[in-house]
């Protein structure tokens, strides 16, 4: 399944309307029943927006070397694209930060839609100022120069999961985070996955309504059966 420009941006778009727990089910119905990530990814503010978007991912490990930067994380976010989540994977990362304002601010100007951090931010205070959705594992003011390098990017990455220890995330899966978590719709089963997650949406929005006229929970649940 190859998606033109537009119908990637019209998918993201109506992404945004649905909620994680509805994805959640959707895909537990279908079968796919490990794509949540681990609850230790937050969102940086409490008001910030949903993160939707398509995973362009970046891999790095720590490993000491010589130098004031590393080029390699210059070239990987390169090439974001309108639309894009970036998808770090720290290769287990504790206590340095890879992730601040200037290179969020950068890629904002790309169009990227926010960004998936298994690993350390900073800069948090600046970052929530640019409207830019960001859920991260850890926050650090130590930089990761000398001490955490890019290895790669646009390939597999595997991230710490909420019901397996990893989930696989590949390039150009769909990531959709809200104040529920964070989770991995793969590519394949994007259009399936939005279709049926927007009609979960419309019934729940039809319960809350009988639910408000009065209808009690047995009825309710007679009525539309379980959601």
């Amino acid at each position: 399944m190859t998606l033109t420009t537009p119908q990637k941006a019209d998918l993201r778009q109506r992404y945004l309307e649905v909620d994680t727990a509805n994805v959640a089910d959707i895909l537990d119905e279908l079968g796919y029943t490990d794509y949540g990530l681990s609850s230790a990814f937050w969102p940086i503010r409490e008001t910030q927006n949903k993160l939707a978007g398509w995973a362009y991912t970046v891999r790095g490990q720590m490993t000491p070397y010589p130098g004031t930067g590393d080029p390699a994380k210059m070239e990987a976010v390169a090439g974001l694209q309108e639309g894009d989540i970036s998808v770090w994977s720290g290769g287990e990362a504790e206590g340095v930060c890879f992730f601040g304002e200037l290179i969020a601010r950068g890629m904002q100007h790309r169009g990227c839609a926010g960004s998936l951090i298994d690993g350390g931010i900073r800069d948090i205070e600046w970052i929530a100022r640019m409207n830019f959705p960001v859920f991260t594992r850890y926050r650090t003011p130590v930089q990761s120069i000398g001490r955490w390098q890019v290895n790669a990017w646009q390939v597999p990455v595997y991230l710490p999961g909420a019901t397996t220890a990893r989930v696989t995330v590949r390039p150009g899966d769909f990531i959709l985070a809200d104040f529920d978590g964070a989770i991995v719709i793969p590519f394949e089963l994007v259009e399936n996955v939005l279709e049926r997650a927007e009609a979960l949406t419309v019934k729940e929005r039809s319960i809350r309504e009988d639910l408000d006229k009065g209808l009690t929970l047995p009825e309710v649940l007679a009525k539309y059966g379980h959601v």
